[in-house]
């Protein structure tokens, strides 16, 4: 199967104009799983709840009903981060098109910075997704997750073949360790960062592209620059991830001693 990273700047507070863009990129892109950034239909750094306010929706919202019609339309999975309104504020991301029954949404766990301001902490839990159709287990987990080595195991164990990772990174300690989390627990990843600077209340954050989709051994597949718009797209084997041994004796999961940590 083929999985797709999309790397951009979103037009701050746009949600007309990155909704635009992640359709047409849908309707694009030759592979059957798209990853796109975190908040990728708003940018990121809208401070507080009255400035998330004014670019959260629900899931099936007028935004985000137009990703999953493009994702169901063009038969490709789509992972796409976007502020979600529901009981609270969620930094969120969509799951949807071909495969599954309905979108599903993943609320991230561990917030960043300025988002513990406005958004709250997901409690949707770390959860697999299965597509029968390319015989592949799904998991997402976004951005900051990442420093927590237990989002990418609670996947892994949960059976994660791919774990996506919408993000908007702005630190260089991450390409380090997403490899990482990909060896350690033999998962394919794929990290859809973004580009570009966000400039709000006097304070610029800026972000530092580098989307990559690593192998479940921790090589890099494909990935691309700090700074430019980009598709990257790698080849993958989900089953190939399944057998966590790593000698004739050792196992990954089977070794794990859990009375012991």
């Amino acid at each position: 199967m083929r999985v797709a990273c999309v790397q951009f700047a979103p037009c701050f507070g746009d949600l007309d104009v990155n909704t635009r863009r992640i359709v047409d990129e849908i309707h694009r892109i030759e592979a059957d799983v798209i990853v796109f950034p975190e908040l990728a239909t708003s940018g990121y750094l809208h401070i507080g709840p009255e400035e998330v306010a004014r670019i959260a929706e629900p899931l099936g919202g007028p935004h985000t009903s137009q990703i999953i019609t493009a994702a169901e339309q063009a038969g490709k999975v789509v992972v796409c981060g976007f502020a979600e309104a529901a009981v609270t504020y969620f930094n969120s991301a969509l799951i949807a098109g071909k495969g599954l029954p309905s979108p599903l949404v993943y609320r991230k766990t561990h917030l960043f910075y300025k988002e513990t301001l406005g958004f709250t902490s997901g409690d949707t839990g770390f959860f697999v997704t299965h597509l029968p159709h390319l015989d592949c287990n799904l998991g997402v987990m976004i951005c900051y997750d990442w420093r927590f080595p237990e989002s990418a195991r609670a996947l892994a164990l949960k059976g994660a073949d791919l774990i996506a990772c919408p993000s908007n990174l702005i630190t260089h300690v991450w390409r380090m360790a997403m490899p990482v989390r990909a060896l350690e627990n033999k998962v394919y990843l794929a990290v859809a960062n973004r580009t570009g600077t966000d400039h709000n209340a006097g304070e610029d954050v800026s972000f530092n592209g580098q989307t990559a989709i690593y192998s479940y051994n921790g090589s890099v597949l494909a990935d691309a620059s700090a700074t430019d718009d980009a598709v990257v797209v790698a080849e993958i084997t989900p089953a190939d991830t399944r057998n966590k041994a790593i000698n004739a004796v050792n196992d990954l999961f089977g070794d794990r001693r859990v009375g012991s940590y």
